[in-house]
């Protein structure tokens, strides 16, 4: 019998979602994936699909042209990005190859595109002054809503946390006693808690914002500029547009997360105190966010090595 390859992708999420209990930022990553390479791939089904298939979708994604702001063209896509879509399908199709609803993974002949990893993840000392400049100097003269993205903004850059990670901070989350804040089991993307100890800055201006929103019932930190509601997704999306037009920055919210990576790394030297921080499963994850880092970082590193202390 016949089966409609999007009503088992919608299967395939709905287990994703309730039996792995994957994260929606996760579940959303496999969705937009999969309805690209509807939209590219239309006549698509169970019988049709195979490498050749993959082959096809991976090539029009390298010869489409994207129309950019002020009529910039772009033709292609980055290999991180195609990484990203090949992990996001691959994980469906062996889903799909689980279920025995296709004998072979169309990817199992195909080669993995490995990322390159040359294009600077982190940002430097001045974007981030340039990024609080501009923080501070576009809130629509609204006093509540300056300290709400100077938390926001602290947060990410002193603690490291994946974007769902901050949306779905509680009030609950912080402890001022003990100078921590908790990242839930059910809002990590490892699936395990986490605390972290809060830097100085962060304890101030969390104080500040916390008592400018006692009057807020939401549980959530993070709260909307309109109503007692949550930062919404769309929210924030319209916040960063407007700090980078502000600020002259072209940046994405996970950057604050290598940002934080970096430092700490250069701060401490101790990988596995960062792994422990980052939430990772396997200090591999860790060294992906280091990928980038400057040359003018090691050069300490270099000098310390010396014919008399060598192995």
């Amino acid at each position: 019998m016949k089966r409609d390859i999007q009503k088992l992708f919608r299967e395939f999420v709905y287990e994703y979602e309730f039996v792995k209990r994957a994260r929606k930022d996760t579940l959303r990553g496999y969705i937009s994936t999969f309805n690209l390479f509807l939209k590219l791939c239309p006549s698509i089904t169970l019988e049709t699909l195979s490498s050749g298939t993959i082959v096809s979708f991976f090539k029009i994604l390298h010869e489409r042209k994207k129309l950019f702001a002020k009529g910039t063209v772009k033709i292609g896509v980055k290999k991180s990005t195609l990484a990203t879509y090949w992990s996001k399908l691959n994980t469906f199709f062996k889903w799909l190859q689980s279920k025995q609803y296709i004998t072979e993974n169309p990817f199992a002949t195909l080669q993995y595109p490995t990322p390159s990893f040359d294009d600077k993840q982190f940002l430097r000392k001045e974007e981030i002054e340039k990024i609080i400049t501009a923080i501070h100097t576009h809130h629509d003269n609204n006093l509540f809503i300056l300290k709400r993205n100077l938390v926001l903004f602290y947060i990410l850059l002193f603690c490291g946390l994946r974007r769902e990670e901050v949306m779905l901070l509680q009030v609950r989350d912080i402890d001022f006693e003990k100078k921590i804040l908790t990242v839930r089991s059910e809002t990590s993307k490892s699936g395990r808690s986490r605390q972290l100890p809060l830097h100085s800055t962060c304890i101030m201006h969390l104080k500040d914002y916390l008592n400018a929103r006692k009057d807020y019932t939401t549980p959530n930190l993070l709260v909307s500029s309109k109503r007692d509601e949550p930062l919404t997704y769309a929210g924030l999306k319209h916040l960063i547009e407007r700090i980078k037009t502000a600020s002259g920055v072209t940046f994405h919210v996970h950057q604050f997360r290598h940002t934080f990576a970096v430092n700490f790394l250069k701060n401490s030297r101790d990988i596995a105190k960062l792994k422990q921080l980052m939430g990772h499963k396997s200090i591999a994850m860790t060294l992906s966010y280091l990928r980038c880092l400057p040359t003018d970082e090691l050069r300490a590193d270099i000098e310390t090595m010396s014919i008399d202390n060598l192995m």
